[in-house]
C-alpha cells in the first residue's frame, strides 16, 4: 500500500495518521527516478553536464512533476472517516492539510487484516451482493475552461513565466552578491526564522546554501550581462580558494573583512531562487500557494534592497525571450505601453514575423520589462511611460517599414526633401 504522509506543520499531532490517497509510484515513474539517481551520481561534482545528458534530466523532472501533481482521489469510506486541518499564517492566509484522521476514527484491523464491518458484511447467507457503483472524488478537480475570443489577452505561458523568472533569479543573484550588507540581512533573516520557529514556506533565501538549478531555460540566459557577471565572479574565488580544508579554514580567517563579508555574499547569493512554479493545491510535494506569494514577495524585497530594475541589469525584450513567444495582441501591448500608441498602431496590421522584428527594435532601449520582471507595488509594475505623449514621439523610433513611404509621406504631408534622409541616417 502506499505510505501514509505526513504535515511537519501540525506539531501537536505529528503522531496523527493520515489515509492513504493514491499517490503510490508506478512502475513507471520508479524507472524515471532511479534513471535520474544513477545520471546524477555519474556526473556528481562536474562543473557543467553534457547538453545531452542536461536535456534528458529536463524531460525526467517534467515527467516526474507530471506525476506529482497528480490530484488527490481518496476512497469514499476514506472521506467518511477524515478531514482536514484549517489554519491561519502568520500572514494571515489561509492553509489547508486534507487527509488527517484521528486516532479513535480509525478502522481497527482484526487479525485476519480486515475490518469488522468487512467481515459483518461478508458473513450473509452466500446471495451475492448487489454491485454497487461507487463514486470517486477527485479533491480540487479541474474542469475544462470555455476557449476565450481571440482578442482577449490571455494569460502568459506557463513555461515563458518559469523562463522569465529564472532570468530575475540570476540577475538577483547577481545584485545580492554584489550587496553584502543586503546578504547579511537576508542570511541572518532566515536564520532568526528558522530558529525561532518561524513560518519559513516559500523562502527565497536557502542557508544550507543549495544551488538553485533552473527546470526550464530561456537559450539567451548564459549569454545575459547578469549571468556573466555571476561566471566570472565565481571563476575568480575558484582561482584564489585552497582546495585542502585546513588550508581553506586558515585562508579565510586571515581573510580582511571586506573581501570576507564579498564571499559571504557570493556564496548566499547562490541561494536565491525567485523562479515561478505551479502551485501543489494537494500540499504533498511541490510548493503551495502560499509558498510561492512568499517567495515572490522576498525576491521583491531582495530586489529592492539591492536596487535591482531588471532593465538596467541588460534584460531587453526579443523575439526568442518573449516577444516570438506571445500572441499579436501582447506585442501591441508591450509597444504600446513602451512606445506609445502611434508606434503600436504603425505596427498592428503587420504580419508576426515582421511585427515582433520591428517590436523589438522599438522596445530596445524603453526599459519596458514583461510583468514576471517588473517589481510589485513600485512604479516599475505600471506600464513604461513613453516619450512626450506616444502620438508625436522620436521620428528616429519610426518602424523600418515605413523607410520605403518616405517619398509619398513628404509629398502627401509637405515635408521638405531632407526628412527622408533624416529617418534613413538614424535608422
Amino acid at each position: 500500500g502506499c505510505p501514509r504522509r505526513g504535515i511537519d506543520a501540525h506539531d501537536a499531532v505529528e503522531s496523527m495518521p493520515t489515509i492513504a490517497w493514491n499517490r503510490c509510484p508506478s512502475s513507471v515513474e520508479s524507472a524515471l527516478r532511479d534513471e535520474y539517481e544513477r545520471i546524477e551520481a555519474e556526473h556528481e561534482g562536474a562543473d557543467e553536464l553534457p547538453a545531452d545528458i542536461d536535456q534528458r534530466l529536463g524531460e525526467i523532472e517534467k515527467q516526474l512533476e507530471a506525476f506529482e501533481r497528480r490530484p488527490a482521489i481518496y476512497d469514499p469510506a476514506d472521506i467518511a472517516i477524515a478531514g482536514v486541518f484549517v489554519s491561519i499564517d502568520e500572514d494571515g492566509t489561509l492553509a489547508v492539510d486534507r487527509g488527517w484522521v484521528r486516532p479513535e476514527d480509525e478502522p481497527v484491523e482484526s487479525a485476519e487484516g480486515g475490518t469488522p464491518e468487512a467481515e459483518a458484511g461478508s458473513d450473509t447467507d452466500g446471495a451475492a451482493a448487489p454491485d454497487v457503483q461507487r463514486a470517486t472524488i477527485t479533491i480540487d478537480g479541474q474542469s475544462a475552461e470555455p476557449e476565450e475570443e481571440e482578442d482577449t489577452i490571455k494569460p502568459l505561458p506557463e513555461k515563458l513565466v518559469i523562463e522569465l523568472t529564472a532570468h530575475r533569479t540570476v540577475a538577483l543573484s547577481d545584485a545580492v552578491a554584489a550587496n553584502p550588507h543586503v546578504a547579511m540581512t537576508a542570511l541572518l533573516h532566515r536564520l532568526v526564522r528558522d530558529r525561532f520557529k518561524q513560518s519559513t514556506t516559500g523562502s527565497t533565501v536557502r542557508v544550507s546554501v543549495q544551488e538553485v538549478y533552473f527546470r526550464e531555460q530561456g537559450i539567451d540566459l548564459k549569454d545575459s550581462p547578469y549571468a556573466k557577471s555571476v561566471a566570472e565572479r565565481h571563476a575568480g574565488w575558484k582561482a584564489d580558494l585552497p582546495t585542502d580544508a585546513d588550508a581553506l579554514w586558515d585562508w579565510l580567517h586571515a581573510l580582511d573583512d571586506t573581501s570576507r563579508m564579498a564571499l559571504l555574499a557570493h556564496c548566499v547569493s547562490f541561494g536565491i531562487n525567485a523562479l515561478y512554479e505551479r502551485p501543489n493545491p494537494f500540499s504533498g510535494t511541490g510548493i503551495t500557494e502560499q509558498g510561492l506569494q512568499t517567495r515572490m514577495a522576498e525576491a521583491d524585497r531582495l530586489a529592492r534592497g539591492t536596487g535591482l530594475d531588471m532593465a538596467e541589469a541588460g534584460f531587453r525584450p526579443t523575439a526568442v525571450n518573449y516577444l516570438g513567444r506571445v500572441p499579436k495582441i501582447r506585442i501591441l501591448e508591450a509597444v504600446r505601453e513602451g512606445a506609445g500608441d502611434r508606434m503600436a498602431d504603425l505596427i498592428a496590421d503587420m504580419k508576426k514575423a515582421k511585427m515582433v522584428e520591428e517590436a523589438e527594435r522599438l522596445l530596445a532601449d524603453t526599459g519596458w520589462l514583461p510583468e514576471p520582471l517588473r517589481l510589485a507595488g513600485s512604479d516599475a509594475d505600471q506600464a513604461v511611460e513613453p516619450s512626450a505623449d506616444g502620438d508625436g514621439g522620436d521620428e528616429a523610433a519610426l518602424p523600418d517599414f515605413l523607410a520605403g513611404d518616405d517619398d509619398e509621406d513628404a509629398a502627401d504631408d509637405g515635408a521638405s526633401s531632407e526628412e527622408p534622409e533624416h529617418l534613413v541616417a538614424a535608422e
